[in-house]
């Protein structure tokens, strides 16, 4: 098969590279993103490596690249991105970038500070500007009030005693500013603390000033404090340093004041002046570096993988060739070679680099190619587990499968139609919407699943017209097969009223999916339902199981593991096939044979159960007495076959739990005996089913062997899991009846209890009444049923197909191919490692 059902074939090559042409070659390498370099050096530290001062210097010119975007986006200037990815800059370039991201940075870190001095030095002029403003009021609302009672209020019966005539009383005062915040705890430390001997006066800024150190807007009061003495100065003085208040001097005399008052407004004008420049100047530098960023970013990101890249390589013993080992895919070998020569021809070097494929035993990784269409689906398969080199992939047939077992769940040409809107939407506008890159996980999730959920949608809408359910009503397009022979009335008045198949119903079905006379059937709508979605899960399932199956075949047949295919594949599609898929038959037998309309002993009372004649099947239990006129068995000789089934199924189970280890063991005695290695079929076997020997991979006879007892032991636990896993994994898939019943019965509770309140209003106001309903019910429909209902059949179906499926064919123990890529670095916004 070819590569979009297998991963890609890998081969572990050796690469020659001349010193002075390997930067170009992995410069090339990394533009085509097909190599995946082992480390040959992983005793080394990261600091003893050749490369490590160019990745150093990376290191140091991404942080100002940085330091710079975040100035950037501070001022909100937007950065040019033309999509375009600039080739890695050649090493001499490094130079020329090293000294544009140092002028770029001194002169922007320059700029900052005396920004940030030019701002501090206005905010103390503003402060200032307020307090004289402000100590001017108090001052004169002192001088209209001064007088000898007030002073001795204000300072107590010892200052008034101190002020007697003959003595003249002089207060002191220092003024200042505080967050508005600290001013009730400020005031009450200065009375605690000076006894009630001081006085303030506060009034607040109106306008929040700027913090020049981050910028964010702050409240502030001016206050004033009166006092008497020196001691009282000191103790207020520490008291306003506790609190983080601000003293500014103000002079006692009016024109003093005034005069200062000037000065500060004449140099708040020169200051703005001056800012202004300033910031006219820093925009000027950040919006010409806004528009090579990007690229910058690109550039300095692709030379710092391709140095650390370098150092993933060995030295040879002239120091003039360096040594590499990668993974590349076969087929690519030739593309990988044409990249390495432009890059000796870029570089000047005439040397050729030299590339050869060697024999190895190591499992090569996985890597299976996908497109913008595939990879949602191999994502899923992947993250179950990434699979076995040259295994089985499932996801080319997951692409069919999941969205149809999650129609089943999800049937509703409605609900199906929003979402295949919805994810087409996506689809249509994906250019743009990849370009709008965001941080929100949920978004991310859903653009990358937007194939996924049109796929969904669209299967959705085609299993609700096989239901005929849309928002829980069915479309009469074909007009209904049967037809009441009563009158209206009678079946109006009598609820539990039934047609009959043989009088009502014309004899042939609706053209396409259920006739719509079931949706407004009575008691026995829910019965039809469940007996028609219960049956075709169990058909679902099985066909599923059998397939994943079979699956193993192709995986054993290319392995050339020939006992695990005898011995394994063989038993495991027997049993399931001779008791469920039976099952299955039966229910085909069941629907041809018996009807309604046909007489007995194939109408509708003598169809036997489905189930009981299952278990009856197991037990070996003959039928209870049929009903008058009516057949025992659904065909001739079914007793004798359902024994024979049983009786073989029951003999597949030793071989699958012997034949196996017993073979292995007789081959590793016969191999003791003759003293020399067996090849072929017990070295496929003792590596425990998928086998990468042979002419498929490395692995094999090289391995060791494992003891007798792991061999037993495991083999029995493959049994057992397969044995009873046929049963639980067969009734496991009856959840595609559960979830869809589910879902239709909430579709019909939201259209009773909601939509249908609303339609029945008539008039004006009913249309106001019906405008909200809808609403309402639209939110309701969208909210639970395509979201909530979607996301459960979604996890019901992921489930269905690791589990079920999968694990009938499929390992998932390998290890994904990770070539360097400079896309993959790029698109992840960061260079491969840092160097810790």
């Amino acid at each position: 098969m070819g590569s979009l059902f297998r991963s890609e074939e890998m081969a572990l090559c050796q690469l020659f590279l001349q010193s002075e042409a390997a930067y170009a070659c992995v410069s090339e390498l990394g533009e085509l993103g097909l190599v995946q370099f082992r480390d040959l050096n992983p005793d080394v530290n990261a600091f003893q490596r050749k490369f490590v001062n160019e990745v150093r210097r990376c290191d140091e010119m991404e942080r100002k690249l940085r330091y710079l975007e975040k100035e950037i986006k501070k001022d909100g200037i937007p950065m040019l991105d033309t999509g375009e990815s600039p080739e890695a800059p050649q090493p001499r370039e490094m130079i020329d970038l090293e000294a544009t991201f140092e002028k770029l940075e001194n002169e922007l870190r320059e700029v900052n500070q005396n920004a940030e001095a030019l701002k501090r030095n206005f905010l103390e002029l503003t402060e200032l500007k307020h307090i004289l403003r402000k100590t001017q009021v108090f001052f004169d609302e002192m001088a209209d009030n001064q007088n000898e009672d007030e002073q001795a209020q204000l300072l107590g019966e010892e200052a008034v005693r101190a002020s007697q005539p003959g003595q003249n009383l002089k207060l002191g005062f220092v003024a200042g500013v505080i967050l508005r915040e600290r001013l009730p705890p400020f005031e009450r430390m200065l009375w605690r603390a000076c006894r009630g001997n001081v006085f303030l006066r506060q009034a607040m800024i109106e306008t929040p000033l700027e913090d020049p150190t981050n910028g964010d807007q702050v409240h502030k009061s001016v206050f004033i404090i009166f006092f008497q003495g020196d001691q009282l100065k000191t103790r207020v003085k520490k008291i306003c340093e506790g609190f983080r208040a601000t003293l500014y001097p103000c002079p006692e005399a009016p024109a003093d004041r005034r005069e200062m008052a000037m000065g500060v407004m004449t140099r708040i004008e020169d200051l703005n002046t001056v800012l202004g420049q300033t910031q006219d100047h820093r925009h000027r530098v950040l919006v010409a570096a806004a528009k090579n960023l990007k690229n910058w970013f690109v550039k300095v990101r692709k030379i710092k993988a391709i140095y650390h890249t370098l150092n993933l390589f060995n030295l040879d013993v002239t120091q003039k060739c360096l040594i590499a080992e990668c993974w590349v895919p076969l087929l690519d070998i030739e593309t990988i070679q044409l990249a390495l020569r432009r890059g000796t021809e870029r570089s000047g070097s005439s040397v050729p680099p030299i590339l050869n494929r060697m024999q190895t035993f190591e499992n090569p990784p996985t890597y299976n190619r996908t497109n913008k269409f595939t990879k949602a689906f191999q994502a899923l398969i992947d993250a179950y587990g990434v699979a076995s080199y040259r295994e089985m992939n499932p996801a080319p047939y997951t692409i069919i499968t999941f969205p149809f077992l999650f129609a089943v769940m999800f049937g509703d040409l409605g609900h199906g139609a929003i979402m295949a809107l919805f994810g087409l939407w996506m689809i249509r506008k994906e250019k743009g919407l990849a370009a709008q890159k965001t941080d929100n996980e949920i978004w991310n999730i859903f653009f990358g699943g937007r194939y996924i959920i049109f796929l969904m949608g669209v299967f959705s809408m085609y299993t609700g017209l096989i239901y005929n359910d849309i928002f829980s009503k069915s479309l009469n397009i074909f007009g209904s097969h049967w037809q009441m022979s009563y009158n209206k009335s009678t079946v109006m008045e009598n609820k539990y009223l039934q047609l009959s198949p043989k009088d009502d119903y014309e004899g042939t079905p609706y053209p396409f999916g259920m006739d719509p006379i079931w949706q407004v059937a009575g008691s026995n709508k829910i019965i039809f339902h469940n007996a028609y979605k219960m049956k075709i899960s169990i058909i679902f399932g099985v066909i599923h199981m059998v397939f994943g199956v079979v699956m193993s075949w192709h995986n054993h047949t290319y392995f050339r593991n020939r006992i695990s295919m005898i011995y394994e594949f063989i038993p495991q599609l027997v049993f399931l096939l001779l008791l469920f898929f039976y099952m299955v038959l039966l229910m085909f037998i069941k629907w041809i044979k018996f009807a309604a309309t046909n007489p007995k002993p194939y109408s509708e009372a003598c169809a036997p159960s489905i189930l009981i004649t299952f278990i009856d099947m197991v037990l070996f239990n003959k039928p209870k007495d049929p009903v008058r006129d009516c057949h025992v068995y659904m065909f001739w000789g079914q007793h004798f076959v359902q024994v024979l089934f049983v009786l073989l199924a029951l003999g597949c189970i030793p071989i699958m739990l012997l034949a196996k280890p017993m073979l292995i063991m007789q081959a590793r005695k016969l191999a003791n005996e003759e003293v020399q290695p067996i090849a072929g079929a017990s070295s496929d076997a003792e590596t425990g089913g998928v086998s990468n020997g042979g002419p498929h991979g490395g692995g094999g006879p090289h391995e060791e062997e494992e003891e007798m007892s792991e061999i037993f032991i495991h083999q029995s636990i493959h049994t057992i899991e397969y044995v009873l896993g046929s049963v639980s994994h067969t009734a496991s898939y009856l959840r595609l009846w559960a979830l869809s019943l589910a879902h239709a019965q909430l579709a019909e509770v939201l259209w009773t209890m909601v939509l249908s309140i609303g339609l029945k209003q008539e008039g004006w106001f009913g249309g106001v009444i019906l405008t909200c309903v809808f609403a309402f019910w639209a939110i309701l429909t969208v909210g639970i049923l395509v979201l909530m209902e979607g996301l459960s059949a979604f996890l019901h179906t992921l489930r269905l197909h690791w589990v079920e499926f999968q694990s009938k064919f499929y390992k998932g123990q390998g290890y994904a191919f990770q070539p360097f890529s400079f896309d993959a670095i790029i698109e992840n916004g960061s260079a491969a490692t840092e160097v810790e």
